[in-house]
């Protein structure tokens, strides 16, 4: 609960309340009633996101989790809905006795649990934005495949599977190698590869054991997620994934990143912009993405569509109407100037200008993520001489001696990074590189 003496009013809604019992007034009387600004709601996402809105001029009502909202949030937020947000039998009539009292011109979510009921509150208040459907079909990623064979774009081989019997149908019929994914889900979780016939039962099995009940509510988009995979074909080649906004049905590309995947999950250990792809594979990759958006439906805000460059050409691998995470938005921003946040909570409030054409770039961007032995940490050390070099940007470390590093198996697994930037992408990730491996975390077995 805020400080007594805080300035403003905060409505406060906890878990388990409901608006008319449990709204919780600390401070002084607030004046976002009065203000006359528009009012949005974002549901769950960073601190930095409510900041943005603020400093956009917008009235912010939040809905994030209990364990997620601190005291930081108090100079940017004027209500906050705290629960399990994924929930949106819950989160939806909270949202509406609020929205009568304090309306909010529309719901926006950056994170990928917050999408669908983001999607869902606008629709049920009439407030636009993306529709259900075209959320649905790009969280669902064996219902995207079907609609995208149907259209004749990015054609890949797949189907959905519970046993080990379906990945040997699958095979069978396509042969090797193959991927093992959830049909739902980010971040490289669960993913696996298949390439010798001997591995099927150990990769159904490995499958079925994510479903171990370790997983907290905010990990998951479904409880279910571990009940059927999606099998597909092996795409070769290197990814890429295009960055986007689009401007009532106009897709702009902001950014092509180029990525860095190891492991058999093919977990992201680096990205970099501008791509160093050349400008016909660029132009396929754009065309490719385009007519993807348009035949998923995305009408308005941003996009992230991963592609594995083939030898039959570009394909699809999935995509999701938010701003891609591992620091892409921090990487478009020093690349090409663009701060993809900002258009993703103020372009429908007329805040930020539409782009009309993709930026030009005005150097190279490079992350770099921190992936130690795993074991427990007993020494770190190299971050004052990182922070001090003239291609720093940012640095981020998650672990102190003492803590545990899990082995690689997902992006949650990695422990920190390091943006760095250059004249050129070429130069960025070669910084990236050197600062990265100039952090040293020494870790021992864990016994």
């Amino acid at each position: 609960m805020r400080h007594p003496t805080a300035r403003k009013r905060e409505l406060i809604v906890r878990e388990g309340a409901t608006l008319s019992d449990h709204v919780v007034p600390t401070g002084q009387r607030s004046s976002a009633v009065a203000t006359g600004r528009p009012r949005v709601l974002v549901i769950g996402g960073k601190l930095e996101h409510v900041r943005k809105a603020r400093e956009l001029g917008l009235d912010v009502v939040h809905a994030q989790f209990p364990d997620e909202y601190d005291r930081g949030h108090w100079p940017y937020v004027d209500q906050a809905l705290l629960l399990d947000y994924g929930d949106t039998d819950r989160l939806l009539p909270l949202a509406q006795a609020l929205h009568e009292a304090y309306p909010f011109q529309a719901a926006v979510s950056l994170f990928e649990l917050g999408l669908l009921p983001t999607a869902r509150i606008n629709e049920a208040l009439g407030l636009g934005g993306e529709s259900v459907a075209t959320v649905e079909l790009l969280l669902d990623k064996w219902r995207m495949r079907r609609h995208l064979a149907a259209k004749g774009i990015s054609p890949v081989a797949s189907a959905v599977g519970r046993s080990a019997q379906d990945v040997r149908e699958f095979v069978q019929a396509h042969g090797l190698p193959i991927i093992v994914k959830p049909i739902r889900e980010s971040g490289s979780l669960g993913v696996f590869c298949i390439r010798d016939r001997a591995d099927v039962d150990v990769v159904a099995e490995r499958f079925r054991s994510l479903d171990d009940g370790h997983w907290a509510a905010k990990d998951l988009s479904c409880a279910d997620s571990f009940d059927e995979f999606l099998i597909e074909e092996f795409l070769d080649g290197p990814e890429t994934s295009v960055e986007t906004l689009t401007f009532d049905g106009r897709h702009v590309v902001v950014a092509v990143t180029d990525k860095e995947c190891v492991g058999p999950g093919f977990v992201e250990i680096g990205h970099s912009q501008p791509s160093g792809c050349s400008a016909e594979t660029l132009r396929d990759v754009t065309r490719l993405v385009t007519d993807f958006l348009d035949a998923v439906g995305l009408r308005n805000g941003p996009g992230h569509t991963e592609v594995k460059l083939t030898s039959r050409g570009p394909r699809i691998v999935e995509s999701h109407n938010r701003i891609g995470g591992d620091r892409i938005n921090e990487l478009a921003e020093i690349a090409y100037g663009v701060d993809m946040e900002r258009y993703a909570l103020g372009a429908r409030f007329g805040v930020v200008e539409p782009l009309t054409t993709s930026p030009e770039p005005r150097g190279g961007a490079a992350v770099r993520f921190l992936t130690p032995e795993a074991g427990r940490v007993v020494e770190v050390s190299g971050v004052d001489a990182v922070r001090a070099d003239p291609a720093f940007v940012d640095l981020q470390l998650g672990v102190e001696p003492g803590d545990e590093v899990r082995p690689l198996t997902w992006n949650e697994d990695k422990v920190g990074h390091v943006i760095a930037r250059g004249a050129t992408a070429t130069e960025a990730i070669a910084h990236g590189r050197r600062l990265a491996a100039a952090i040293h975390v020494r870790t021992e077995p864990v016994a």
